[in-house]
């Protein structure tokens, strides 16, 4: 608070500085009679003691009028609504009412100066009323335009971040912050009109001996303030972009923890609220992709995220359903977390070897079992991916019961069947719910093709249709009468080793 309450003070000491240069070269000669100078003199202490205290006391009150509220917010103590809202409009307000009180004090030099002049009874010449006001308003110019930028940056360095730390500043209600257009129009007065309407003024007002001199000394204090000034707007304008820049780099490099600290009232508050809401709104999709792969799986939750929840599309697949033989018997007498684990670590295994290893896709699981996708992307691979899945099943079942039998435990056995042929994928529900999923007589065939692992006592069953499209030999079981179908079906298997 101490730093935005002194901002100011570097922009009157300058302000100052000039103006005691101005009137020591150029009014005081205009003055001539030793009354004249004396009342200037007069009115000098007079002004500074009691003008500029009062407008010091003035500022310094509106600013530690934030302490209290600070304090409670750096505490973490709750500050009432109305109160904290006030004290937001104020710290917003800050560069605007440091101005106006800066201001105050420079430009009522102007009457004050002349007719406490003109009190004195002795004419005053006409170059006294060109210059005397020049020499206020240059001065008071350069120090109220840098007292506002001074105060901004100050505030929205040290305030900003307490009385804004869960909400937007632009966002808050009765007050409104400069914007970059009239922002730029103060720097080109401070930096530009000022010093340009100053050297015209002394080249049209009735010249003085060393008013040449004065000249190149406001030509040098324009030059000066100009690259001053540029160099706040760079901390004001050009760090902000520099910062949205890299922020809006990050994510475009795939890094979504980018955020932009910036807070302020203006547009490039909006701007950077509004990029962090965006970074935010993709780390959200980001999440959903991800937690919405877990329960459907990547590939489909890409497929959906494509095309979109609705409508479906008929493609060549192969199906494949597996079951747990008998698992609900041997699910009796157990602990819950017990029968959960070990399903569990079957699972976990059995979706490694279908959608890490080839290529397939988990669609459902079905308490004891699965159903699986295969060649929804890759029709002419489909059935080898799903073969070659299915035998890799097999093997890693054989090493998983070698650790269920080390810890006491009844070993596994299971029942694949395979079928291909056209089905409809797409997403089934209502409008609050959907599934995706692939339905048709496919999907029926290759359920029950899986029921007949029991009777035909083999672990793999496929049919004549997955049997012509793939590469590798398989063994003849006949046909065999398969529930809802009038005609009998062909079945194969392989050796699994």
């Amino acid at each position: 608070m101490a730093a935005t309450a002194l901002a100011p003070l570097l922009p009157q000491v300058i302000g100052s500085i000039f103006n005691i240069w101005y009137n020591t070269a150029i009014v005081k000669p205009l003055l001539g009679s030793e009354p004249l100078q004396r009342r200037f003199v007069e009115t000098v202490i007079v002004y500074n003691a009691v003008v500029y205290p009062l407008v010091a006391g003035l500022w310094l009150a509106t600013v530690y009028s934030l302490a209290r509220p600070l304090r409670a917010l750096w505490l973490g103590q709750p500050v009432p609504a109305q109160r904290l809202g006030h004290a937001r409009r104020r710290v917003i307000e800050l560069p605007w009412i440091g101005s106006a009180l800066a201001a105050l004090g420079w430009f009522l030099c102007i009457p004050v100066f002349i007719l406490s002049l003109r009190l004195v009874g002795q004419p005053l010449g006409g170059a006294l009323y060109w210059h005397l006001p020049i020499s206020f308003i240059v001065s008071g110019t350069i120090a109220v335009t840098h007292s506002f930028f001074l105060v901004e940056i100050t505030s929205q360095r040290r305030l900003f971040p307490w009385f804004f730390s869960d909400v937007r500043p632009d966002q808050t209600r009765g007050v409104r912050g400069m914007s970059l257009r009239h922002r730029g129009v103060l720097w080109a007065v401070s930096a530009t009109v000022c010093p340009l309407l100053s050297l015209l003024m002394l080249s049209i007002a009735p010249s003085r001996e060393g008013a040449e001199w004065f000249e190149l000394y406001v030509a040098a204090v324009g030059i000066g303030f100009s690259l001053y000034t540029a160099r706040l707007l760079n901390r004001l304008v050009a760090e902000p972009l520099e910062q949205l820049r890299e922020a809006v780099i990050r994510v475009s490099d795939g890094d979504l923890s980018a955020e932009v600290p910036i807070q302020r009232a203006d547009e490039l508050g909006v701007l950077a609220a509004e990029v962090n809401h965006m970074i935010g709104g993709l780390r959200t999709a980001q999440q959903v992709r991800q937690a919405f792969g877990l329960h459907v799986g990547r590939k489909v939750a890409d497929r959906l995220l494509a095309r979109g929840p609705q409508g479906g599309i008929e493609e060549l697949v192969t199906v494949m359903f597996v079951d747990i033989r008998k698992f609900t018997t041997r699910s009796q007498g157990r602990e819950a977390s017990e029968v959960v684990a070990e399903l569990n670590e079957f699972l976990t295994m059995m979706v490694q070897i279908v959608e890490a290893r080839h290529n397939g896709m988990i669609n459902k699981f079905l308490g004891d079992g699965f159903m699986a996708i295969f060649g929804f992307d890759r029709p002419d691979t489909g059935a080898d991916e799903a073969l070659d899945a299915a035998c890799s099943m097999l093997s890693s079942l054989i090493q998983l019961n070698a650790s269920l039998r080390q810890r006491g435990q009844e070993p596994l056995a299971i029942g694949i069947g395979l079928h291909t042929g056209p089905a409809v994928l797409g997403s089934i529900g209502s409008a609050d719910r959907m599934e995706f999923t692939a339905i048709g007589s496919t999907v029926n065939l290759a359920s029950r093709i899986e029921s007949l692992t029991k009777e035909v006592g083999v672990p793999l069953l496929f049919t004549a249709t997955t049997r012509s499209v793939i590469r590798r030999p398989a063994s003849d079981l006949g046909e065999h009468s398969v529930r809802g179908l009038e005609e009998p079906v062909r079945l194969f298997t392989v050796a699994t080793g």
